[in-house]
């Protein structure tokens, strides 16, 4: 083996070694929060309503409007909120586009001081700065990244935003309800689906984390046990009150 092949190899296995996780978490994450969303708070909705001495029929109701009423106010709440933040970034593009054809020289000098105060020299980051703004769209688009940090290409989608939370939402919330709705009486049943419901999306959740599966499971089965405990407790007592 040669020296050139010997110094090449460790280079070569960190190239196929060297992987990192999607810290953004990609549509994993929405997906499983929202769902996690819709599980705690219909959980906790139908357990406080049987806390009151509900009926079943009442308190399948509950779930059924508090599935609906949660996933068309998440869906309506992530479609204004991406629009809005689609429309600001459009408006600021709007505006480095018009800045790159009125001051085409000093847009130039902005990228290039940004590259030199990155460590490359002055000369060199003037060269790179110029070639790259022969293409309008293509300087367009590194001043948006360099200088708004995002990517004018990869927009979020208020409809597709709107339609994922609608539907992780009303997954989630249906767990609590599906007992009831093959046949089950008493909320227990309801609760211990909802409890394994939580312990999965927590340990799906650890996909896109450092813990282990176990420990965000648990640690969410926690969080929404005590969510429908304290309902449950108020549903005793503002029945008992109101009773």
């Amino acid at each position: 083996m040669s020296v050139l092949d010997t110094a090449e190899a460790p280079h070569i296995a960190h190239r196929d070694n060297h992987t990192h996780r999607d810290v953004n978490g990609g549509w994993l994450r929405p997906a499983v929060f929202g769902a996690m969303d819709g599980l705690v708070s219909n959980l906790a909705l139908m357990t406080g309503v049987a806390g009151g001495s509900a009926s079943s029929q009442t308190i399948v109701i509950t779930g059924l409007a508090g599935l609906a009423a949660g996933a068309f106010s998440m869906a309506a709440g992530e479609y204004t909120s991406v629009a809005s933040q689609r429309e600001l970034v459009q408006a600021e593009l709007d505006v480095e586009r018009r800045e790159l054809r009125k001051h085409p020289e000093d847009e130039i000098d902005e990228l290039a001081a940004l590259y030199v105060s990155r460590g490359v020299d002055a000369p060199l980051a003037r060269e790179v700065a110029e070639q790259l703004s022969r293409d309008p769209e293509q300087a367009l688009e590194i001043h948006a990244r360099e200088e708004l940090g995002i990517d004018p290409s990869d927009l979020p989608s208020p409809m597709v935003a709107a339609v994922s939370s609608f539907g992780s939402f009303a997954l989630g919330a249906l767990l609590p309800v599906l007992p009831y709705l093959l046949g089950a009486t008493s909320l227990w049943p309801a609760v211990l689906l909802a409890l394994i419901g939580l312990f999965g999306c927590g340990a799906v959740v650890a996909r896109v984390t450092a813990r282990s599966w176990w420990f965000s499971g648990l640690r969410q089965l926690g969080l929404g046990g005590a969510a429908a405990g304290v309902t449950y407790a108020l549903g005793i007592l503002f029945g008992t009150a109101v009773g």
